[in-house]
C-alpha cells in the first residue's frame, strides 16, 4: 500500500473530476489518497515514500489554472530541494491549440529542475477525442502500477 497526494489544477472542473476518478481507482487497489484542490508547497514536502500525482488542465494561452498558480510561484520563488520526491503527471487539454497541455508541461519542468523524479511517462490527454479522460488515465495508471 502506497500513499498518493493528488494536486489538482482546474479551471472548469474536469481535472478535479479526473482526480476524483484516479483517487477512487487507487483507493480500490488498497492505496491511500489525499486530494488538494488548492495546492500549496506544504502539500509536496511529503515523506519520500509518498507519491505525488499532478493533474492539471490548461486554460487561456497555455496558462496554469488559477488554483495551482500559487504553488507554481512558491516553487519558482522558494526553489525547494525536491530530491527524493517521486511523482506522476497528467495533463488535460485540446490538441487544436498550440499550447496543448502546456500547464502540466510547465509544472513538470519545474519539478524536474528542483530535483524531483517523474516515475512514469507524462500523460497528456486530448479531451476532444472519443475516449473519456478517465478511461485513458486508468489504463496509464494501471500500466504504471503493474510495472513498479
Amino acid at each position: 500500500m502506497s500513499h498518493f497526494t493528488l494536486l489538482v489544477g482546474s479551471t472548469l472542473g474536469s481535472a478535479e473530476d479526473l482526480a476524483d476518478e484516479l483517487a477512487e481507482i487507487l483507493n480500490n487497489r488498497g492505496h491511500h489518497t489525499v486530494i488538494h484542490t488548492s495546492p500549496q508547497l506544504d502539500h509536496i514536502l511529503i515523506k519520500p515514500e509518498h507519491y505525488l500525482l499532478l493533474i492539471s488542465s490548461t486554460h487561456g494561452a497555455g496558462d496554469l489554472p488559477d488554483n495551482i498558480h500559487p504553488l507554481y510561484l512558491q516553487l519558482t520563488q522558494q526553489r525547494p530541494n525536491l530530491a527524493g520526491l517521486q511523482y506522476l503527471a497528467v495533463g488535460l487539454g485540446d490538441s487544436a491549440y498550440d499550447t496543448f497541455c502546456h500547464a502540466i508541461q510547465t509544472l513538470d519542468d519545474q519539478f524536474i529542475q528542483l530535483g524531483a523524479t517523474r516515475v512514469a511517462e507524462l500523460l497528456t490527454i486530448d479531451v476532444s477525442l472519443q475516449d473519456p479522460p478517465e478511461v485513458i488515465a486508468e489504463k496509464w495508471l494501471d500500466h504504471w502500477l503493474s510495472q513498479r
